[in-house]
């Protein structure tokens, strides 16, 4: 009896610290798992800007950013022979060879041999379709790739010149028939390569701080008929000049 007594009193007493707990003795402990309560799986609270449906998962969107392509032609600001010794040194440097048969310096005209930027079996054909559009080629078990560059500046004044840059890209597959070259579809990367490191080599920067900014002019013009005097609009990317006569200039 006296034992069944000093059970009874150790079980009350464990029954009311669990009582105690249930209750929510630790108030932050209490208003964390209320706070956390009602939540679905995979969310992720107030915060919704992040990951796949508000879980908080990001795979690295927006990490890579799109580089803008440089026009082709590009405006260069040298003279004419500077630009050609540029290009040929561009050349030398990249392992091009330029072909003194085909090209016409006096015309502007630069023209490299056939480089060979890939060979093998196994990695010609994911590195092949970075230069050139091998999807349209019914040809397969690409086994080489090569590209031809052509140069050409064309003069606009004494200080500055346009830079074309166009790439002949082909393909050698190795059939029954024996090796046959296959002219691709480029995709412009060689092109871009060349003029990127063509411009760092005449201006000593990388072409995104190079370049000027570039803007599109967007005006109208109301003429009034006058018989006995013209007006010439001129439109830069910096000003826009209206000449009704020598002494009337307007930036």
């Amino acid at each position: 009896m006296k034992y069944s007594f000093s059970a009874f009193v150790l079980l009350a007493v464990l029954s009311a610290n669990a009582f105690g707990q249930g209750k929510g003795v630790d108030k932050q402990n209490q208003r964390i798992t209320d706070a956390s309560s009602g939540k679905s799986p995979a969310s992720n609270g107030t915060k919704q800007d992040t990951g796949t449906t508000g879980s908080g998962i990001n795979f690295g969107k927006d990490k890579t950013k799109t580089t803008a392509l440089l026009p082709n032609p590009y405006r260069l600001t040298a003279r004419r022979d500077v630009l050609l010794k540029a290009i040929t040194d561009v050349m030398r440097d990249r392992k091009l060879i330029v072909d003194d048969a085909a090209s016409r310096p006096t015309e502007g005209i630069i023209v490299s041999q056939p480089f060979t930027f890939i060979k093998g079996a196994v990695v010609s054909q994911p590195e092949l379709s970075r230069y050139a559009d091998v999807e349209r080629s019914d040809a397969r078990g690409w086994t080489r790739g090569r590209y031809t560059l052509t140069v050409e500046v064309q003069p606009i004044d004494g200080g500055s010149a346009n830079v074309s840059v166009n790439a002949k890209v082909e393909g050698r597959t190795d059939g029954p028939s024996g090796a046959e070259w296959i002219t691709l579809q480029s995709t412009g990367l060689a092109e871009q390569e060349f003029l990127s490191a063509l411009i760092e080599n005449v201006t000593g920067a990388s072409p995104a701080t190079s370049r000027a900014p570039q803007f599109d002019l967007k005006f109208s013009l109301v003429v009034a008929d006058r018989a006995t005097k013209a007006i010439v609009v001129n439109a830069t990317t910096s000003s826009v000049i209206v000449n009704a006569n020598p002494k009337s200039t307007r930036n």
